[in-house]
């Protein structure tokens, strides 16, 4: 039992007997069966559309099986023990959003991105692989905190220097290939976050002052609590500058959540609320750019009701509303016209068309289910750090799934983020595989030191059990 105020990181976890199986038969035959499902809506665009097989068909599903096959064996081979969920889920969601990336390629044959989006799929399960094999230990992060953070903020600044796309300042295009530095930047920052959290949660959680004279709401002193907000405050404020508001409310969400698995005080959500819906209203209020969104979003169908033809808001719940239960059926619907948005910030309106409720349910599922296995890898970890960057991964994930639906269903105003593998952007899909292979190396430290019993662990060497010069304190 934790009490009240205690901190969530330094509880201990009790230990089982046995260690865990390792279960990579059970990963294998789920990739067997996400590459199969991808490669069957594959082939249902193309009968939809062209009445045929597409030729490419036993290409695209080559091609993703051996992706996910030598990912597999990268696993096996380093990280046996890991969760056997994370990467067929993977593999699922990205084959996935490359059938809707094809199928909307199809309404647009002078722009196509479904080859572009294969090559940055490729590029990201590289990636994976390479961070599989050579982090045999998360902690070593640790040490590289600061270096994370300068590395973040570089990359969030650069976009400054560049011209403008769609009214953000959020891309880095030099001779016709362009990148997204805020979304290497959020894993680095997330790494910064759980290693100087990790390394001062005590004096987070126990030093300070009462707010109001209410005891579960303590500030720590501004010694120990400086550093990190004014970091975070030169991200956000960075970001505002970019009109990069997504972004900006993903930092500040994950700021706010680590915050408080590191300290288990219930009062930082209801601080981290009431400064959300501050920043919110005065940032609707006094950007222009924002200001739009904001009113499109209070008034979907005021562009129809005044003769100038349905926005993109409003062809996206037409969209849903199309789909009904089960959906149109992959390459029957209309979610095209939703504009130049279609493939990236509106493609889970084609899924919601074309797959219907169900369909979309069970997207959300796979979502859900990802950020479940990450924060029961958290919960299962000893070290505060390992803990803190579980939760951290899996909480980017989930904020943005809630931001890019909630904005799409019209639940709140949209903010201009790639939903995670399903939409179009070589950074971002480079980005989640970093995620996913991050996770599966905590997942194999968890699952395969479960059995441990407590006093061996102690005298088990670790990474940064001796502190190098430029570790966090």
């Amino acid at each position: 039992m934790i009490k009240a105020g205690t901190s969530l990181v330094a509880a201990d976890t009790p230990a089982p007997a046995a260690p865990l199986p390792r279960r990579r038969g059970i990963e294998l035959s789920l990739i067997v069966v996400a590459v199969l499902l991808s490669v069957y809506g594959y082939c249902a665009v193309g009968l939809a559309r062209q009445g045929t097989v597409p030729p490419g068909a036993a290409g695209y599903g080559a091609g993703l099986g051996v992706l996910a096959l030598v990912a597999h064996l990268a696993v096996r081979l380093r990280a046996p023990s890991a969760d056997p969920l994370l990467l067929p889920i993977g593999v699922l969601l990205n084959g996935l959003g490359l059938v809707l990336i094809y199928r909307l390629d199809l309404e647009t044959p002078g722009d196509r991105t479904a080859p572009t989006q294969l090559v940055w799929s490729t590029l990201g399960v590289a990636l994976f692989i390479v961070v599989v094999l050579l982090l045999r230990d998360h902690r070593v992060l640790q040490r590289y905190a600061y270096v994370c953070v300068v590395a973040a903020l570089a990359l969030l600044t650069l976009p400054i220097l560049f011209p403008s796309v769609n009214g953000a300042r959020i891309w880095i295009r030099i001779a016709g290939f362009s990148i997204q530095p805020g979304e290497f930047a959020k894993v680095l920052l997330a790494v910064f976050f759980a290693a100087y959290l990790a390394a001062n949660r005590s004096a987070l959680a126990y030093t300070g002052r009462r707010v109001l004279g209410v005891e579960r709401l303590q500030l720590p002193t501004g010694r120990v609590l400086g550093p990190i907000v004014a970091i975070w405050l030169i991200s956000v404020g960075v970001l505002v500058l970019e009109r990069d508001l997504g972004t900006s409310l993903l930092f500040f969400g994950l700021f706010v959540v680590l915050l408080y698995v590191a300290t288990g005080r219930t009062g930082w959500i209801a601080v981290g609320l009431l400064l959300a819906a501050v920043g919110a209203v005065a940032v609707g209020m006094l950007e222009p750019h924002v200001h739009g969104r904001v009113e499109d979003w209070r008034h979907p169908f005021a562009s129809i009701e005044a003769g100038e033809g349905p926005n993109q808001l409003s062809q996206s719940l037409f969209a849903f509303a199309a789909g009904g239960t089960f959906g149109t059926g992959l390459g029957l619907g209309h979610s095209i016209l939703i504009g130049f948005a279609a493939k990236s910030d509106f493609i889970l309106a084609t899924a919601g068309e074309e797959l219907g409720l169900a369909g979309l349910s069970a997207v959300f599922l796979l979502y859900g289910l990802l950020v479940e296995r990450g924060y029961r890898t958290g919960l299962a970890l000893r070290d505060p750090f390992g803990r803190l960057l579980a939760v951290g991964l899996a909480s980017i994930v989930a904020l943005q799934v809630f931001v890019i639906a909630g904005g799409v269903t019209g639940l709140i105003p949209l903010t201009g983020m790639a939903m995670p593998f399903l939409a179009q952007g070589g950074s971002s899909v480079v980005t989640n595989w970093a995620i996913v292979a991050l996770l599966i190396r905590l997942s194999d430290r968890a699952r395969s030191r479960l059995g441990v019993p407590r006093g061996e662990e102690s005298a088990a060497p670790e990474a940064g059990r001796h502190e190098p010069a430029g570790a966090v304190r």
